[in-house]
């Protein structure tokens, strides 16, 4: 076991941090900006709802249970006028989606073509109302909504410190999330993330009354922020979007950008192996430093070639967040108001309790109960997507090379009486196909045209409570503890000079307070040797509170730029798609390093992907792509651009929101909510059946706004040596319904009509047909499915994806009448005895039954070993998977 300690690490790297040698970052050269073929496209239709008011993004769409829409007005210009020159949270009177769809119920709103449009909220389907706005009084008057309080009830802005805050106090409403208190869903609570530093999330109850209005209580509205739960936390900051849970409980999101240990494409091992971080070091390596945000100044003036410190300037508000948590105010100059660089000695945030998606549960208490789940790891989140099995989560990493990360939990997440004993394993993507990389295809392709295929690795596993205890391991550490570490000179004595000699020690070796390089790197030298569960004990906490630098490590696909949204339908079910929101294609996705080399698009990529039984995702399809910004008006004016949160609604149509400021390309300034409507999918079900057994397979459509009249669909097997249809039946309410079932049970060829209108429009998930198919021998073949012809209820073509569907054939029983089954759905029958899991009771069946024809004619079934053979070692390999 090495030894890797903090305490024995620091004697030999302190010293050698003084003296080292600097490099310069080592990156690929992004490609230019050209017509990317498929800049812009839309796989099914875009269509824009509302133009946001100058200067604002568009923020926290939430969608109630009537249809009715809400966002969040984020910091628009001081010069629009009232109420659109403050940042508020609002909803469109008069509107509701229909959930048919359909993007029929609303009409397009035009670009905003004149100053007038520019300043203000505009679309043709209601009118924008204002619940509340940032910074109005609330309760007892003692507080003002979004706005944080030191423990005395101060309150932290910029006219009561002196230093640096990120993002004005309530000007930065982000994600919402609404929890009715009442079945009608007409009154609860609403809660709203508020992007600073300090973080915040408030909780507001709203009411709607007869006439559909929403009603703010002020008087029953409460920063959470200022609340014991969240404070002996740590509190949060830059609460960014979220998710409500499948529990019902509002999960906010820390986008803390300041988590990037390395720049850009840089590694840890790089830093190691040049002995130095100059142009490879990244912000959060200076968190405990005296003016953090200062650092980037402070390296061009010790270096030349200083290069960019990732993530430097979100240190914004660091220093803010220790007043926060009780500090006293020792670097605050009395006679100019500026903030010095004495340090912080007293009370001083640990930068491991900041970068994680929190839920409030017990929403509608006194006082919510905070929990952060450290256990789905550290970055700055932008937003997580729970499944609907509650064990399954994905998350978006915002910012530059940046990654996108899956987290499954050992059981239900609400199924754990305490938090801390939620447990499970995290994963990081690594980008598999060689289309996507234009070093392995020979030619750089459009990510419009380009899927990327995505495999999981493993980073590690542990407990909520585990991960705590490694982070409190790092509390009580302060700016005194920067200097005191890093400097050779007495900081009381000769303060610029201790914190120059401080800053020289951290870029060259990194800052030894924390994690160090070398337990990152060891970490992932053990990772590589034997497996994520191999590693030292005292190294497990490396992928949880070290996400993004220990996944650079091993390898994944941490190379998105700016991943934005992640979202998919309530109580999702394998079948259904969770979306995914890049903002910016360019940077690492676009330069001749790593997995992902494609052509640049500025305007960004929507992708989607298909949830399989286990709920993985395997394949990011693109459905949105942005415009070039070398595009003309003409072709961006009406594009979706630099996509922001996404938002799934019930009937499959996703809300897209933008985060564009501005910029080239179109002829207006202003941001914009879309709503993307899909394709109709006719897909069918995957399906699993045993040797010479039978089973059945629904064909289907996923929704259907302008209704149907008929249709003419082929579907074929691709193996008929592993299946074969036998026959088809119709649902009863179709009427003239016909299918012909080729000779050998390859393919058949169905078509239905719906003579008595039984499927009305804005039908869901519609079943048209059902296969009987037989299994015929062990293995896998594809159903694939051809839309010959499909019209709507007026007789126009319904624009049809078609989606191909598996189907699994296992062995036949071994002896008796159980059916083996494949429990970790790798292709071998682990489970002979077919009683859901691998045990020794199926050691000794494949033992006993060994020269058997159900054994012998299934050898890839049993193939344990994957040598292409069946063997006497299949039997042994057994054993060891069981032991």
């Amino acid at each position: 076991m090495v030894d890797l300690t903090r305490r024995n690490l620091l004697a030999s790297s302190v010293a050698a941090a003084l003296g080292a040698s600097a490099v310069g970052l080592a990156s690929g050269d992004e490609v230019p900006e050209s017509d990317t073929p498929g800049a812009p496209s839309v796989q099914g239709s875009l269509k824009r709802f509302l133009t946001t008011a100058y200067g604002a993004e568009v923020t926290g769409p939430f969608v109630f249970e009537d249809g009715g829409l809400l966002y969040s007005l984020q910091h628009p210009s001081e010069e629009n006028p009232e109420p659109y020159g403050r940042a508020s949270v609002g909803y469109f009177s008069g509107f509701q989606f229909e959930f048919d769809g359909s993007n029929d119920d609303f009409t397009e709103v035009g670009i905003p073509d004149t100053e007038e449009k520019q300043r203000e909220v505009r679309s043709e389907s209601g009118d924008y109302e204002t619940l509340f706005q940032g910074r109005e009084p609330i309760g007892d008057g003692s507080e003002r909504l979004g706005v944080v309080q030191t423990p005395d009830g101060t309150d932290i802005t910029m006219d009561n410190f002196a230093g640096t805050q990120y993002g004005g106090p309530a000007t930065n409403p982000d994600c919402n999330q609404f929890v009715p208190t009442n079945d009608a869903g007409t009154e609860g609570y609403l809660f709203t993330n508020w992007e600073n530093s300090p973080g915040n999330v408030t909780r507001v109850f709203i009411s709607q009354d007869g006439a559909g209005e929403w009603h703010a209580d002020l008087d029953d509205a409460m920063n959470l922020a200022n609340t014991d739960s969240l404070r002996e936390l740590g509190g949060t900051r830059i609460n960014c979007y979220g998710d409500l849970s499948p529990w019902g409980t509002m999960i906010s999101s820390e986008e803390n950008y300041a988590h990037a240990r390395v720049s850009l494409t840089a590694t840890v091992s790089d830093i190691v192996e040049a002995e130095s971080g100059k142009g490879l070091i990244g912000g959060c390596q200076f968190w405990n430093r005296p003016n953090p945000t200062e650092i980037q100044s402070a390296a061009e003036e010790y270096f030349d070639d200083a290069g960019f410190i990732q993530g430097y300037w979100a240190l914004d508000g660091v220093e803010f967040l220790a007043y926060y948590l009780g500090a006293d105010r020792v670097d605050q100059a009395d006679d100019n108001g500026t903030n010095t660089t004495n340090p912080i000695g007293d009370v001083y945030p640990n930068p491991y309790r900041y970068g994680y998606h929190v839920d409030f549960r017990d929403p509608a208490a006194d006082e919510p109960e905070a929990v952060k789940y450290y256990v789905m790891g550290r970055a700055s989140w932008e937003a997580p997507d729970i499944q609907g099995d509650e064990q399954t989560v994905y998350g978006c990493s915002d910012g530059d090379s940046k990654g996108i990360y899956k987290f499954v939990a050992d059981e239900p997440i609400p199924s754990y009486d305490d938090t801390d004993d939620i447990a499970g394993t995290l994963y990081a993507p690594k980008i598999t196909n060689d289309a996507a990389n234009a070093s392995e295809a020979g030619e750089r392709n459009s990510p419009a045209q380009t899927p990327l295929e995505v495999e999981w690795l493993e980073l590690g596993h542990a407990t909520n409570g585990e991960i705590e205890s490694w982070i409190a391991e790092y509390d009580d550490i302060t700016q005194e503890d920067y200097l005191d570490t890093h400097a050779e000179t007495d900081w009381t004595e000769d303060l610029a000079t201790a914190l120059e000699e401080a800053d020289r020690a951290v870029i060259a070796n990194g800052n030894q307070n924390y994690v160090t390089n070398e337990e990152i790197v060891e970490w992932a030298r053990q990772y590589e040797a034997d497996g994520p569960d191999s590693v030292d004990e005292e190294l497990r906490r490396v992928p949880f509170i070290e996400t993004r630098a220990a996944a650079k490590e091993i390898g994944a696909s941490v190379e998105f730029n700016k991943a934005e949204g992640v979202d998919s339908v309530d109580d999702s079910e394998p079948g259904d798609f969770v979306y995914f929101g890049i903002s910016e294609f360019n940077d690492d996705l676009a330069n001749d390093e790593g997995d992902i080399q494609l052509d640049r698009v500025d305007g960004g990529v929507v992708y989607r992907a298909e949830l399989e039984r286990d709920y993985n995702v395997s394949t990011l399809e693109p459905v949105i792509t942005g415009p070039d910004f070398t595009d003309s008006p003409a072709d961006a004016d009406d594009a979706l651009r630099n996509i922001d949160n996404v938002y799934t609604m019930r009937d499959g149509r996703v809300i897209c929101c933008e985060d564009g400021f501005g910029g080239p390309a179109r002829s207006y300034p202003n941001d914009g909510l879309y709503v993307f409507q899909p394709d109709v999918l006719v897909d069918v079900d995957a399906v699993a059946v045993g040797n010479g057994a039978t089973g059945t397979a629904a064909l289907s459509a996923s929704a259907l706004p302008s209704g149907f009249s008929g249709a003419r669909i082929t579907v074929s097997v691709s193996d008929p040596d592993v299946a074969t249809i036998t026959g088809v039946s119709f649902p009863e309410a179709l009427g003239l319904t016909e299918a012909t079932v080729s000779d050998d049970g390859d393919s058949a060829t169905i078509r239905v009509t719906d003579t008595e209108d039984e499927i009305g429009a804005g039908g869901l998930d519609v079943i048209l047909a059902t296969l009987t198919v037989r299994g015929d021998g062990t293995g896998t073949t594809d159903i694939t499915v051809e839309v010959d012809q499909m019209d709507d209820d007026a007789g126009s073509a319904i624009d049809a994806e078609a989606r191909e569907g598996v189907l699994v054939t296992g062995p036949p029983p071994v002896d008796g009448d159980a059916t083996p089954t494949d429990p970790d759905d790798d292709g071998r029958y682990e489970d002979l005895n077919g009683n859901g899991r691998l045990d020794y009771a199926d050691i000794q069946l494949l033992f006993e039954n060994f020269d058997r024809d159900s054994v012998r004619l299934n050898k890839t079934a049993y193939d344990f070993n994957e040598n292409g053979r069946l063997d006497f070692d299949d039997v042994v390999d057994l054993y060891e998977d069981v032991n």
